[in-house]
Formats: structure tokens, C-alpha cells, sequence
């Protein structure tokens, strides 16, 4: 009898870990492909504000408990650090960059994360190898965007900034959300901050003169496809992986998302979209990873976050 209930187990593991590794990994090319032919900042928007209604909507069918304000504030301020700036800079980005590109600039968020909260009041401050890994992890980002080379060319600034600046944002917003108070249930806290999130994404994008550009009959079947896939995969299927594998096992192995989906953005950007992969690209991979790795081995043993919004990757996007 035990084995015929381990098994199952193992298998919604095992499907979990696919999801997180492989559905956030594309995520970023979803991205590329929606923007081709829609608005980024509506395209963004009108993704979040979708998958958070019905994230919201299906949580509070399920469950009794109500937000409050404070967690609408929270679900704000996460918002707007995390997906109006995180998620809204890594779109505008890809106008510039490759996908795969952003996606190992996204992966130095751990490392702005150990900063943040080194700079945070009553911080601790990083030890030798976490310095160790913030250092190899920027050496990675440095060749990325030094300018071009032998290697092959170097990123466009302004793109990499924007990545960067998103890395950050993300950063700040989840050490934001360790401490303030969320809805009780992580669906309804994520459904209340992608609303969030959603609709500053919307407004700046209506702000940005976006609007005239949205002409339905031009959007490609692509682009379409894309942002359902967004919004289905990557925001809410994805999200679910994520949450179930938070409590299924321990936060330090749900967070392996970290140094894999990089890989995987890299690895589909070539196969699928062309994107070039240069000697240089597959140098900074190997170091970014690398980095993210030392950073998440060396805080393995430390308290662990609750599941929420705060606790997942920009790869969410």
C-alpha cells in the first residue's frame, strides 16, 4: 500500500519541478513573441490583471478568508516593485535585447537579493562566500554588456539596464514581503497583487501612448498565442507548480527554478527564435549560475519564506 502512494507523489514532483524549470524558463521568450505585434506595457498589464481576477476569484470561492486593507497595500506596494517595475522592465527590454539575454541578466537577482538585505536596517552582512558569489555572478553580468569583442557583441545598455533595474526592483519588493502583512492564503495574496501589479502596468502603459498603437486586426495569431500562454502557463499553472512544491518539499530545492530557468530561456531563444549563442553568452551563463548556486547552497540552513508572491522568482513572468 505505501508504495502505491509514494508513487503518485514522486510523479506530481516530478511534473511540478518540469513546470516550474520549463514553463518560467520560456516565459521570457512568451514575451518576445507577444510584443512583436502588442503594446508591451498593455501587453503586460492586460497578462496580469487577467490571471489575477481569476487567481482572486477562484480563492475566495475556495476559501472564507477575506483581505484587508493592509494586505491590499502590501499587494501594492509588491506590485508595483515587483511587476510594474520588475516585470514592466524586462518587457520593454526584450524590445532590445534577446530573451535569452534577459534572462540571465534576471538571474542576478539573488545577488541583488544578499545586497538588499545586507543594506536593509539591522541587515546581515554577507559572508566570504557570498561575496564570493556576488562577485563571480557580476563578473557574468559584466561580460555580458562590456562592449563588443572578439567574443561577440555586448548587450545593448539601455536593454540591460532596464534587466538589471527589474532584478532590483524584485529584490527590494521581496524583501519587502518577508515582513509585511499578506492575505493568508498565497493565491489570493498573488491574485491580489498581480490585480495590483496589472493595472499599473495598464495605466503606464495608456501613459506611455500605447494606446493608438493597439489594432486588434493587426495582432499576429503568434502574439495572441503567446499572451495566453502567459497568462495560462506561466502566470497561473506555473504559480500552482511553484505553491504546491513549497509545501511538497523543503523552499530551498522549490528554489533550483533559479539557476535552471536561465538555461532553459538560453537554450529555446537559439532553437526556437534564432537567438544567437556566443561563446560569450554561454561564459556569463556558466558564471551566473554558478553564482546563484553558491548564493542558494550557502542559505539553505536559514529561516525560509512563507509561500506568497514575494517568495517567487522574476522568472514568474
Amino acid at each position: 500500500m505505501s508504495d502505491t502512494r509514494t508513487i503518485p507523489i514522486r510523479w506530481q514532483l516530478l511534473l511540478a519541478f518540469a513546470i516550474v524549470y520549463v514553463v518560467w524558463g520560456s516565459t521570457y521568450l512568451g514575451i518576445r513573441y507577444a510584443i512583436e505585434t502588442i503594446p508591451p506595457l498593455l501587453m503586460a498589464g492586460t497578462r496580469f490583471l487577467t490571471a489575477g481576477s481569476i487567481l482572486l476569484i477562484w480563492s475566495l470561492f475556495r476559501n472564507k478568508a477575506r483581505p484587508t486593507w493592509k494586505h491590499w497595500r502590501t499587494a501594492l506596494v509588491m506590485g508595483t516593485l515587483m511587476l510594474l517595475c520588475g516585470n514592466g522592465f524586462v518587457t520593454l527590454a526584450e524590445q532590445r535585447i534577446p530573451s535569452g539575454l534577459a534572462a540571465l541578466l534576471v538571474a542576478s537577482e539573488p545577488l541583488m537579493l544578499v545586497l538588499v538585505a545586507w543594506a536593509a536596517p539591522r541587515g546581515l552582512r554577507p559572508k566570504a562566500r557570498d561575496f564570493a558569489g556576488i562577485f563571480l555572478g557580476f563578473a557574468g553580468v559584466a561580460v555580458l554588456v562590456w562592449p563588443s569583442n572578439v567574443s561577440g557583441p555586448g548587450a545593448d545598455l539601455i536593454g540591460a539596464a532596464l534587466v538589471l533595474s527589474a532584478a532590483f526592483g524584485w529584490a527590494v519588493g521581496s524583501i519587502y514581503g518577508m515582513d509585511a502583512p499578506t492575505a493568508p492564503a498565497p493565491m489570493l495574496a498573488n491574485g491580489m497583487t498581480m490585480l495590483s501589479g496589472g493595472t499599473l502596468l495598464f495605466l503606464s502603459g495608456l501613459l506611455r501612448g500605447e494606446l493608438p498603437q493597439v489594432h486588434p486586426e493587426k495582432f499576429s495569431a503568434v502574439s495572441i498565442a503567446a499572451w495566453g500562454y502567459l497568462v495560462v502557463f506561466g502566470s497561473i499553472l506555473a504559480f500552482s507548480a511553484y505553491t504546491y512544491l513549497l509545501t511538497a518539499t523543503t523552499p530551498a530545492k522549490a528554489s533550483t527554478y533559479a539557476f535552471v530557468n536561465p538555461v532553459v530561456a538560453v537554450i529555446l531563444g537559439w532553437l526556437i527564435a534564432g537567438e544567437p549563442l556566443t561563446v560569450r553568452a554561454l561564459c556569463a551563463m556558466v558564471a551566473i549560475v554558478a553564482a546563484v548556486i553558491i548564493l542558494t547552497a550557502g542559505h539553505r540552513k536559514k529561516a525560509e519564506p512563507e509561500p506568497g508572491f514575494g517568495a517567487e522568482a522574476l522568472a514568474a513572468e
